[in-house]
């Protein structure tokens, strides 16, 4: 009996930022009714990804088994929202998402870790991530990974009436 490959955690590849960009705004417009303007933001964060990445601070990883995507997270210089002055020492974990198929494998737990050694090794002092509190799953996985949960808002964002929250893990 043949085995799947493994799951593999790598950079990404030509169409990979794409299929960010497409997923994101498939899954979340089916799942929980955000508007075109949430793959808009998501198409801004790969495209500065891509013009602005500090390699020695900043990645992206897909997990992928074989040819197969299977999700996708992005670790990046966390800015000031006004100003978009860098903050010091603070990494800023975006775009986390996985197929349905690689539910329950551990392959989310996989990418956060892989963003927090990353941001360890590259002289982060923290990281700080955006979400909104309908994210069940993502607000487990991130609690599980020792982030804390240090602002909560409710706004109208892209659409929907939600409870935007910033999480923080201090490394």
């Amino acid at each position: 009996m043949d085995h799947p490959p493994a799951i593999e955690l790598r950079p990404p590849q030509p169409g990979d930022l794409g299929w960010i960009i497409e997923r994101h705004g498939a899954f979340y417009a089916a799942e929980y009714g955000l508007n075109a303007r949430f793959e808009a933001l998501v198409a801004r964060i790969c495209a500065d990804f891509i013009d602005d990445r500090d390699p020695a601070r900043e990645a992206c990883w897909i997990a992928a088994r074989g040819d197969e995507r299977l999700g996708s997270v992005m670790l990046t210089q966390a800015r000031d929202g006004t100003t978009g002055e860098p903050l010091a020492g603070v990494a800023r974990l975006r775009l986390l998402l996985l197929a349905p198929q690689a539910r329950g494998q551990g392959v989310g737990r996989r990418l956060v870790r892989e963003c927090s050694d990353f941001a360890r090794a590259a002289g982060y002092q923290r990281t700080v991530l955006w979400t909104q509190s309908a994210l069940t799953a993502a607000r487990a996985l991130y609690a599980a990974q020792g982030y804390r949960l240090v602002a909560s808002e409710a706004v109208n964002s892209f659409g929907q009436d939600v409870v935007s929250e910033t999480w923080e893990l201090l490394l």
